[in-house]
């Protein structure tokens, strides 16, 4: 949808868009891709119940919100909003020349109701180029976000040519999220804006036909 200082791109239901068979993947309820023009985006408005997670893709994105928090977010860092009882927040490009470039991600929370919290990391490229670097988990592993959630999201660019593997527990599920290039998933073909489900794998293999930015989620 093109709103003028907004376009979107949603891969589940959202807004003015409704699918049924499209309502999420286990707790994965949004991946929102938005394009946010120069001086332009959402003002205040309210959320409850619902991890949140924005991740820069290109240019920069300042947020606001209840708690306090005033925060500028670019390129290599994960935002994470747990909305839990309330809160009311906004999100502005601060730019007056450069759209911004970036996906929300709305995940189900485990426990409803929790006090709401905000967190901010920065994730190195070295970190995520050609392996999957884990930026948010339960448990807040290997340096993490923690989040409300049995589900675990990783960030990787990967280059032309390159391959990496990812083992799924028996009972866990994935969600392959493809932002730039082509890759190939177990012989599945995906570009850019693509999203792929993952069930009764053991394992998966990423191959990428040209450099590649992507989201991998794991989940129960």
């Amino acid at each position: 949808m093109n709103h003028g200082w907004l376009s979107t791109h949603h891969t589940f239901s959202f807004g003015e868009y409704n699918d049924p068979k499209h309502m999420g993947f286990r707790s994965l309820r949004v991946i929102n891709e938005d394009f946010v023009a120069p001086g332009q985006g959402f003002g205040k408005h309210p959320h409850r119940d619902m991890e949140i997670i924005t991740y820069i893709v290109k240019g920069q994105l300042k947020h606001e919100d209840s708690m306090g928090n005033g925060e500028v977010i670019t390129p290599g860092e994960v935002q994470h909003m747990s909305a839990g009882s309330g809160v009311q927040h906004s999100e502005f490009n601060p730019s007056n020349t450069e759209p911004v470039h970036l996906l929300q991600i709305w995940i189900q929370p485990a426990e409803r109701g929790i006090t709401p919290g905000y967190s901010q990391k920065r994730f190195a490229d070295t970190e995520r180029h050609n392996r999957l670097r884990i930026v948010a988990s339960p448990d807040g592993a290997d340096g993490s976000i923690p989040i409300n959630q049995d589900a675990s999201l990783f960030a990787m660019n990967l280059d032309a040519g390159s391959d990496v593997s990812h083992e799924f527990a028996p009972g866990r599920h994935g969600w392959v999220q493809v932002i730039r290039g082509e890759i190939d998933v177990n012989g599945t073909k995906l570009s850019a804006g693509d999203g792929a489900a993952i069930s009764d794998e053991k394992s998966i293999t990423i191959t990428a036909s040209n450099d590649v930015e992507l989201l991998l989620f794991d989940l129960a």
